[in-house]
């Protein structure tokens, strides 16, 4: 039979071998597992940095065995064999229980790999019972080696030091991502079936002309010298090769949809010159930055074509972007339609309501008394609101009374009908799934035009790879007023500047301010969350514990209020209200706060646990004082030992506010394919070796080469196999998160 990329994997490897890798990495089919590439290269000799490995990590590391000990245990029978490796510089140890026997085959000297999950005892990085292979001694003979290897003569030996000797007979060692049931020699022994097996002389979906152009490898040579490379120089070109192969083919699938989605037929909703949208902009007491300028007239121009905008706003934290929209909103308004803005949370979707409908005034309360000339309705749409008021909201949506819609995933349901949804804005759409956001835009006769925003600043690689099917505007430019924020580092172990941090909100709150506490985990009766996390961390601060705490101790005479997702929406909202009216002085909650939460009167944040966020979650944390006319303070408390990768990034997110830079570092800390793994909604990613930060440029020429080819053949008829492959990615449900638009 004819083994190709296709095929599943039990035909080459069996069905207990295909379900273990299933199982493990959903791994199905020849193709899956021959683009499962190695993590990285080992070498005997090389240091591997041991020092960097985290608690927790399950890794395969390479070292030299330093020291064996064996000792028995003290308050029971059996011993424990500790063996000391080394890399050249750090030094792992690795224990294994009640296993005397493996003391004649870990020998001093002898180079391995070793494979298992990173504990911490004593302030020390350990494996505990680790699964090995040990390196072939050269200087051995076949019988010696079988005897290092294996404990027992036993027959077949000589097979198996065959094996061994094959599995580590080049001079780079392949080290695959690997599982605690299926360590990175079985999968290397998988691939070797497997490229002994496989046919790979199909088309190769790369034009010719593009790989003689750089200088690519072809698919099949690509794939063999990414698993077995005889060289640097051999892995170098594979490498090459299949990074191009991932960034064309996502700008291909990208270049596409944005050449679709301009033949798409919209409606023009230009710019009136008397409409509420000029009143709004002549009542604003502050005068708009050349930032809002600029990125307003690029979206009244997309409103005023008759295809779709698709258009992503980013920008920093305060920097205006819910007033941009607000004004695009007013722009459809005035055109005869109507907008909708979707928000992720009901936290968030009451608070645009309630900034919108006071950005507007007099503009935004149609029908009312004391209504400008010139005037539309809000109304707010979620799951939790009353009959009634529900009743009155769908109503406005329904007959067009109400111009601008704010809502939840209740937007979504059946029932919310609009009279003519021109303008859909999605705010932090990475929380939105593709089905919500397609069942809104459905809501509309004609498509609508959708503008999508996030607080979070993206690289500019990442905006071309993850929107690259968008047009990308970025407000960079903070409004004039705001205040400079002040960040610190507080070690959470010692009592001395735990005590201070208490002080210091006690201090903000007598100079007439206000704070928040922020704690990862929401925590109380149903939680069951274990008493220790996996890698033998205690689990994160959780609000329902320290909010009491506090309020009893350290505040015990500050007003304190409780925030949290799982407590009812109009309990949220009421605590909101009240710290906005300044009717408590500290609020503990969890990320709810993240985004949209705007009390300028709140100047201090603590934010417990801090290395259990991210650097962009902890930038749009600290994005939630500072509004007003005060500077903002914000403490970073954490126990990460000094040093560790945890606190350079703590410090790092200390040492600016540039969410731009602090976006490149989030980057940087990512392993590869994360950000278009998450992208993909859980997925597993089409990209394996694209790095956004250090392939910048091959990203750009990849996108440049798929434009060129786009324009000159948009259906792909003279490229079939470039076309199979395309339309193999947008079918795939790993390319779910392109479906943005």
């Amino acid at each position: 039979m004819k083994i190709t990329l296709d095929t599943p994997l039990k035909t080459p490897l069996g069905g207990k071998t295909a379900e273990a890798l299933d199982d493990a990495f959903g791994l199905r089919t020849v193709g899956d597992l021959l683009r499962h590439y190695p993590r990285r290269y080992a070498e005997r000799g090389e240091r591997t940095d041991l020092g960097t490995l985290e608690v927790g990590e399950q890794v395969t590391v390479m070292g030299e065995i330093r020291a064996v000990n064996r000792r028995a245990m003290r308050n029971r029978r059996g011993s424990i064999l500790e063996v000391i490796i080394g890399d050249g510089g750090y030094t792992l140890s690795l224990t294994f229980f009640n296993q005397p026997w493996r003391e004649r085959e870990l020998l001093v000297g002898r180079w391995g790999l070793f494979a298992g999950k990173v504990t911490d005892f004593r302030g020390k990085r350990q494996l505990n019972g680790p699964d090995y292979r040990l390196l072939p001694d050269t200087e051995e003979a076949g019988e010696d080696l079988t005897a290092a290897l294996t404990p027992g003569a036993v027959a077949g030996e000589g097979a198996r030091a065959a094996e061994v000797m094959e599995e580590f007979a080049g001079a780079l060692i392949p080290v695959y991502p690997a599982a605690a049931k299926v360590p990175s020699w079985t999968l290397a022994k998988c691939v070797r079936t497997v490229l002994d097996t496989v046919t790979l002389d199909g088309p190769d979906f790369l034009p010719r002309g593009l790989r003689e152009e750089h200088k690519l490898l072809g698919f099949a040579k690509a794939i063999h010298d990414i698993h077995r490379p005889g060289s640097k120089g051999e892995l170098y070109a594979a490498v090459k090769r299949l990074k191009w192969e991932e960034a064309f083919g996502l700008q291909m699938v990208l270049v596409r949809r944005k050449a679709s989605a301009r033949a798409v037929k919209g409606k023009a909703r230009p710019q009136r010159g008397d409409g509420i949208l000029a009143a709004f902009d002549a009542s604003l007491p502050f005068t708009l930055t050349e930032g809002q300028r600029e990125v307003g007239g690029d979206i009244a121009a997309d409103l005023a074509t008759p295809h779709p905008m698709h258009r992503l706003l980013q920008g920093e934290v305060g920097s205006g972007k819910t007033l941009v929209s607000v004004r695009a909103m007013l722009q459809v308004v005035d055109a005869g339609g109507q907008a909708a803005l979707l928000a992720p949370t009901e936290v968030l979707a009451t608070q645009h309501h309630r900034t919108i409908v006071e950005l507007l005034g007099a503009h935004g309360r149609a029908g009312e008394l004391d209504a400008a000339g010139e005037a539309t309705r809000v109304t707010l749409v979620t799951g939790s609101q009353g009959a009634k008021a529900r009743r009155a909201a769908l109503a406005e949506a329904a007959d067009g009374t109400a111009g601008i819609v704010v809502g939840t995933h209740a937007l979504l349901y059946d029932g919310v009908d609009f009279a003519d949804l021109g303008l859909v804005v999605v705010d932090e759409q990475h929380r939105f799934g593709v089905e919500q956001r397609d069942a809104l835009r459905a809501k509309a006769e004609v498509p609508p035009h959708v503008l999508v925003m996030t607080a979070t600043p993206i690289p500019r690689t990442v905006a071309m790879t993850v929107y690259g099917d968008l047009e990308v505007s970025a407000l960079a430019q903070l409004p004039k007023g705001r205040s400079p924020i002040t960040t610190h580092v507080v070690p959470g172990t010692d009592e001395r500047w735990m005590r201070r941090s208490w002080q210091r909100i006690r201090e903000e709150v007598q100079a007439g301010h206000q704070a928040y506490i922020v704690a990862p985990r929401i925590g109380g009766d149903d939680d069951d969350k274990p008493p220790k996390d996996d890698d033998g961390r205690r689990p994160p601060v959780a609000v329902m514990d320290v909010g009491p705490a506090l309020a009893e101790g350290a505040l015990h005479d500050l007003r304190v209020g409780i925030l949290h997702g799982r407590m009812p929406a109009e309990e949220k909202d009421a605590i909101m209200r009240a710290f906005k009216a300044r009717e408590l002085d500290v609020i503990v909650a969890t990320t709810v706060i993240e985004v949209g939460v705007d009390v300028p009167n709140a100047t201090m944040m603590v934010i417990l646990d801090a290395d259990r966020f991210g650097v962009s979650q902890l930038h749009q944390l600290r994005g939630r004082v500072g509004r007003g006319s005060a500077a903002g303070l914000c403490l970073l408390v954490s126990e990460s030992a000094p040093g560790s990768p945890a606190a350079e990034r703590l410090a790092a997110v200390a040492e600016t506010t540039d969410g731009f830079r602090l976006a490149e570092l989030d980057l940087e800390q990512r392993r590869e394919g994360d950000v278009l793994g998450e992208a993909q909604s859980g997925h597993r990613s089409s990209v394996k070796l694209l790095s956004l930060l250090k392939d910048a440029d091959l990203i750009r020429a990849a996108r440049e080469a798929a434009v060129v080819i786009v324009d000159d053949d948009p259906d792909l008829v003279r490229h079939p196999a470039l076309a199979a492959a395309v339309a193999a990615l947008v079918d795939d449900e790993r390319a779910e998160y392109l479906e943005k638009g």
